[in-house]
Parts: structure tokens; sequence; C-alpha cells
């Protein structure tokens, strides 16, 4: 049996410890908001304005309970909750342009249900712009873990300090990585295995840009890798699969990696 010494240990941790909802209860309050505002991710819809107000006022109070939770300050937090709702008709306006895009980009998209129902590169970005809208209002602890839900649900790791653009696509995107300083313009494409991430992981460097900027209209395909604060991908460039980046390129660029790769075909006799 283990020492006493040992439970009376854990229990004192318990003690100290912030009573913080679970990330499964977090994370289900920005699913609900997203169904709000899709309401293709569920069946769920309101059937007046009136019924719509009420759902967005019950999320508007349960924004607030989740505040008061995982804040260290006592404050009011009533007037911060607001200000998120206030960015909801541009968060809503931005996440269309990434739908459209994905609809445009992917020759397997068949409708716009499909991509928000469906799709992980929309789950993925949904969360992503719902958690960096939080995050610029200074709250804590949530855009982390709702960001972390959408990367466990996904493989897709999008950092809420990322600053993306408007008409973002990602295609498959099982194993990307989009780090916290990332910067990324509009129209950009992403495919699975791609790493946007730092060239040192040293703590001094925090708050440091270490993440690579991605200008507009970029392409980058599967497995390349793109590290450094000070890398910039110029806008209309071509990264080819597999490329591993840690110097700028120019504008209108096209990068790619050759393989040394030989097939020797047997002769029948």
């Amino acid at each position: 049996m283990m020492n006493k010494d040992f439970y009376q240990f854990l229990y004192r941790q318990q003690q100290q410890s912030p009573r913080v909802p679970p990330n499964d209860e977090i994370a289900a309050w920005a699913f609900n908001l997203l169904c709000v505002l899709f309401p293709e991710k569920s069946d769920c819809v309101a059937s007046s304005p009136a019924e719509m107000e009420e759902k967005f006022n019950r999320l508007r109070t349960e924004l607030i309970h989740l505040l008061d939770a995982t804040s260290e300050c006592e404050n009011d937090h009533t007037e911060k909750a607001g200000a998120f709702f206030g960015l909801l008709p541009e968060l809503h306006r931005i996440l269309n342009t990434d739908i459209e895009a994905l609809l445009e980009g992917d020759p397997a998209a068949r409708s716009r249900f499909e991509v928000i129902r469906a799709y992980p590169g929309f789950y993925a970005i949904s969360f992503y712009r719902t958690a960096h809208a939080l995050l610029q209002l200074d709250i804590p602890l949530l855009p982390r873990i709702i960001t972390e839900h959408a990367h466990s649900k996904t493989g897709i790791d999008i950092h809420p300090g990322a600053k993306i653009g408007e008409y973002f696509f990602i295609d498959h995107g099982t194993g990307i990585v989009i780090g916290e300083t990332t910067v990324i313009g509009d129209h950009v494409k992403l495919y699975q295995g791609v790493t946007l991430g730092a060239l040192s992981v040293d703590k001094s460097l925090a708050s440091v840009k270490r993440h690579p900027t991605v200008e507009d209209h970029v392409i980058i395909y599967s497995g390349a890798t793109i590290l450094g604060g000070e890398t910039i991908i110029g806008h209309h460039s071509v990264i080819g699969g597999n490329v591993w980046l840690t110097k700028s390129i120019p504008p209108h660029s096209t990068v790619y990696h050759r393989p040394d790769i030989e097939v020797v075909e047997k002769i029948k006799s």
C-alpha cells in the first residue's frame, strides 16, 4: 500500500488546484457556439429570431461562468464576454471565406454542407478562429484548451496565437503544425504534414517571433517544413512536398525537393 503521507500530499495539491471545468465542457461550449453560427454542424435549428437570441444569451452566460472559473482575478467578466460576442459577425464572415476556399480548392467537395459537417480542415479552422478571437481579448487558458480539442479530433495543431488571413484552405490536414507566432496571409493552401515551426525551442525566445511568415496566395504541399521567425515565403509561391526551408524566398518562387528515385524493371526471361 502507498504511504499515507502521499495521500496527504495529493490531497493538499487538490485543495490548492483551481476549480476549472473539464476540457470537454469548454470544448462543448465552443462547439455549441459554432452550431448556432453554422446549423449544418448539428440538427439544432432555431424556430425564430427570438429563439436565436435566446441561444446566444445562454452561450454568453456560459462564457461568463467559464471566464470566472479560469481567471485568476475576481473581476466581473460580463464586459469581456460581451466584447467577444460583438466579434461574432466578423468571425462568421471570415469563416465563410474559409468555406468558400475549401469548396473552390477541393474537387472532392460537393457542397457547403459537406465542408461544414465533414471536413476536418474546417473543423480545425473554426475552432482556431474562435480561440484566436478569445485570445485577442486577453482571455487566458480557454483558447489553448479549445485549439487542443480540435488538435485531438483532427490531428491539426494550430496555436491560437497564430495570425491567419481569409480564405484559408487546409486539405486532409493530418499532421499540420502552425506555431504561435506564425503569420499567414490570404488565400493560402496547406496540405497534410506541413510544419510552420521554430528553429529553436529555447524558453528565452517566448516573446520573440519564432515562426515563419507566409504571404498571400501561397501553396505548401504535404510534408514541407518551414522554420524560423525571419523566414518569409513570398506571395504566389509554391512549396513542394517534403521541402525543408529555413530561409526566405522571393514572391512567385517554386521550391521543390528532388529525391533520387530509381526504378529498375525486371526483364522477364
